[in-house]
């Protein structure tokens, strides 16, 4: 009985663990992250700081989907455009990357506002197949060299690496550190997000939108915050990948991008921040891993993702259920 109490009390209130996880292992967790890439080498750090930008990638989509309820299946969009305005920035007007990537940050929430606020009305499927359409229209655009700005199907290359005073970020294992900073600072600030006023609103209109609209919960502007924020995460992302590759191209919008971010989410356990980092893992460390047996990885993954649903169609760490928003 004393051995249950106390195993109750370390995974916290209504038995958790990823509420014990912040309180015990925050400060452990972060060491280790840093000693992680020390022993490792040029390749695997490449691949933690891929891991780094698709967590980034699903913890955005994780507001929108997540949160509040909503089918994005055009996300990769957003993480183009701020690929993109970071690129012209620094090509065209000789910005430094650490002042361009607020700003393809920015216009990628912009975009997100504008392209959400006359489709909110639509739900499930019809609000997906829209974003779809978004995201190959911007990605025709891109290849297309709109303006003569992207440099068509070749895209942007020579883009430069981020530098603070007179230190550059060259190695992978810079990149790293630079991008794990972002990750930490993302992961805090959804977490502050789950549990404001405005996290809740978005739980109420993800469990019932109707109920929520007639309690005074504004849900047109709760859903286009969730869009626009979403889009931010997305544009930075997109911004630190150009700045680490240097070359960035019209790929980067193609639907199977989105499809992956999109299966972080899920896989992972919607409504759960720890669920897409280990929804990441499963979707982007497990197929490098996998390279040795290339021919097969596929079908591996597949079988995998359908027993996983048959099994655990919540997620691999699904959000608590005894309490709404959590």
């Amino acid at each position: 009985m004393n051995l249950r109490r106390g195993f109750s009390r370390f995974l916290g209130p209504g038995g958790n663990p990823a509420r014990a996880l912040p309180r015990y292992f925050g400060p452990l967790g972060i060491v280790l992250l840093c000693l992680l890439p020390l022993p490792l080498d040029n390749y695997l750090r490449a691949v933690l700081w891929q891991l780094g930008i698709y967590v980034l990638l699903g913890l955005s989509l994780h507001i929108i989907v997540g949160y509040a309820g909503m089918f994005q299946l055009g996300h990769a969009a957003f993480y183009a455009i701020g690929a993109y305005t970071v690129g012209i920035l620094n090509l065209r007007a000789g910005w430094p990357i650490l002042l361009a990537l607020p700003v393809g940050a920015g216009l990628a929430g912009i975009c997100g506002y504008i392209v959400c606020r006359p489709i909110l009305h639509l739900r499930g499927d019809y609000l997906a197949i829209v974003t779809i359409a978004f995201g190959e229209i911007v990605r025709i655009l891109l290849v297309n060299d709109a303006g003569g700005w992207t440099g068509g199907a070749n895209g942007l290359s020579g883009i430069a690496r981020p530098a603070i005073g007179g230190f550059v970020f060259r190695t992978n294992l810079e990149h790293f550190y630079f991008v794990l900073v972002f990750v930490l600072l993302g992961i805090a600030a959804v977490r502050r997000l789950e549990d404001s006023r405005l996290g809740r609103a978005w739980m109420y209109v993800r469990e019932d939108e109707a109920a929520a609209e007639a309690m005074g919960i504004d849900t047109v502007r709760v859903k286009s915050l969730a869009f626009f924020l979403g889009s931010v995460g997305a544009g930075l992302a997109g911004g630190l990948y150009a700045s680490r590759v240097s070359v960035i191209s019209p790929d980067l919008a193609r639907f199977q991008e989105s499809v992956t971010i999109f299966c972080i989410v899920v896989l992972g356990g919607c409504g759960s921040i720890p669920g897409v980092v280990v929804g990441t893992l499963a979707m982007v460390a497990l197929p490098e891993l996998m390279r040795v047996v290339r021919d097969w990885r596929d079908g591996f993954l597949g079988l995998s993702m359908i027993l996983m649903m048959i099994f655990r169609p919540d997620g691999l760490w699904p959000r608590r259920r005894s309490g709404l928003g959590t």
